[in-house]
């Protein structure tokens, strides 16, 4: 299986129509690839807190329609990172909610899932305020294996994970706008969790910097057993990979600690 994941430099010189007509460029040119992968927010930055109303979308908005298409044209399935989702009205007063919501499409330009992030960043600030949560795992079947959908701070919780491998997930792929001033938990904790639920992991995330936040670039492709298989730099870059899918079953099978996990432990008395 070959993989693209497109570092998009993510910066506040570029408006937004102008980066999403480029990077439907960008993914256009991955033709012969299996799987395109973007980053988190790459239409507003993670960061451009204030930008996120005001470029805010429906499913079926303008990304979806440039998104789609270039999937369709280049004939391959795209993780096409996430967008600031406006929710439809249900009818009740007040603002309708936004969220951190990825899309996936399949080779024909079908959007085949939508996965709202579960877990927002900020603690009581920024995206953890103006966006809502998630509450559903999504999963998509390839012909060549399963994909297991989180967003960037999704990565700091296991638990999500563990979700998505008992819905057999055996590649974990995470857009992300990951800070530079973070940048060596991203590895750790891509690594992580790629030996924990031995699975690939793929994460994507965005360079440049954005509302005033350096991203830390060094989009990362892990194996099942946690060796680093490619890694980008810190620039706008195009990480291309192959790697083998069925290596998740054999790793499963040679050393098969999934089997030995412990559910449903009672807390301790105190």
């Amino acid at each position: 299986m070959r993989a693209s994941l497109l570092q998009i430099d993510v910066n506040d010189d570029e408006t937004v129509a102008a980066r999403r007509s480029r990077v439907a460029d960008l993914v256009r040119d991955q033709a012969g690839v299996d799987l395109v992968v973007l980053p988190e927010l790459w239409t507003t930055g993670a960061f451009a807190y204030e930008e996120f109303a005001a470029e805010a979308e429906p499913l079926d908005g303008p990304t979806h329609e440039a998104m789609a298409k270039a999937a369709s044209d280049a004939g391959v399935w795209l993780h096409a990172g996430s967008i600031p989702e406006r929710a439809p009205s249900d009818g009740s007063p007040g603002e309708t909610p936004l969220y951190n919501t990825s899309l996936l499409y399949s080779p024909s330009g079908e959007r085949v899932a939508a996965y709202r992030k579960i877990h927002r960043f900020g603690f009581d600030k920024g995206e953890a305020v103006l966006m809502a949560a998630g509450d559903e795992l999504v999963t998509v079947a390839l012909p060549q294996t399963v994909i297991g959908v989180a967003t960037c701070y999704d990565l700091r919780f296991p638990e999500l994970f563990r979700g998505l491998v008992d819905a057999g997930a055996e590649l974990l792929v995470v857009p992300a706008g990951w800070p530079e001033r973070r940048r060596a938990h991203w590895t750790l904790l891509a690594q992580a969790r790629a030996v924990e639920n031995q699975s690939y992991v793929l994460a994507c995330g965005t360079a440049g910097t954005h509302a005033g936040v350096p991203q830390a670039g060094h989009s990362i492709v892990v194996d099942p057993w946690g060796e680093v298989l490619a890694e980008a730099g810190s620039g706008e870059e195009i990480l291309t990979v192959e790697f083998d899918p069925a290596k998740v079953a054999t790793t499963r099978e040679q050393f098969p600690a999934l089997k030995d996990r412990m559910l449903g432990l009672e807390p301790p008395r105190r």
